[in-house]
């Protein structure tokens, strides 16, 4: 009974924070909102999965207009601060340098609880209640390892899928690049053969 409800317990926690692949067109930007309260903990991760050179652009704005996070080109990232200011914080994605190429992006926001009131312990009922919130923080840093570790599989999934199709498209070339260089060989050889004969044909009706 305990294990089920530590799983629902970290369920609950994990609801916080969710995965989403999204396509950014050309000369395009998406932006996703975010409502915390001040001193909340939050954090952006993002993997470039498909377009173009695997690059965009990242920003991140607070409530009072401020860019927290500025981030020009880049493939992959990993971002955490805590709330300045309670309201609305914004994450954007922007393509705008791309001519033509649409690209996929693979993101998490990651939203920790606001922070609490520290309480005096000095009956046995304050201890009690404290020794509940000890287990509530270690439940918590669990739920947050067992994220950590769920993300990194799912961006090593990404990053897997990128270079495998790097892989097969250079080995495409070099099967087509050896093909053509022992087309050219044949066809050289084939020629000096025909060269060499009528050469000597030449040389003996002389």
């Amino acid at each position: 009974m305990r294990w089920l409800i530590l799983c629902l317990y970290l369920s609950f926690l994990s609801s916080s924070a969710s995965c989403y692949f999204i396509t950014v067109d050309a000369h395009a930007e998406e932006c996703f909102f975010d409502n915390v309260e001040a001193g909340t903990k939050m954090g952006l991760t993002f993997e470039i999965a498909e377009g173009g050179f695997l690059d965009i652009d990242v920003k991140i704005i607070g409530p009072d207009e401020t860019i927290i996070y500025h981030g020009i080109q880049e493939s992959s990232g990993k971002y955490t601060f805590a709330a300045h200011l309670p309201g609305i914080y914004t994450y954007c994605f922007g393509n705008q340098k791309s001519s033509m190429t649409p690209k996929v992006v693979m993101f998490n926001m990651d939203i920790g609880e606001n922070p609490k009131p520290l309480e005096q312990t000095s009956d046995g009922k304050n201890a009690d209640n404290s020794n509940h919130s000890k287990i509530d923080d270690m439940i918590k840093e669990l739920s947050t390892s067992l994220w950590g570790v769920k993300n990194e599989q799912e961006y090593m999934q990404v990053r897997d899928r990128n270079h495998r199709a790097i892989s097969e498209s250079t080995n495409s070339r070099v099967v087509v690049w050896a093909f053509f260089e022992a087309t050219v060989l044949v066809c050289m050889t084939v020629g000096q053969i025909f060269y060499l004969i009528r050469f000597f044909e030449v040389r003996r009706v002389v």
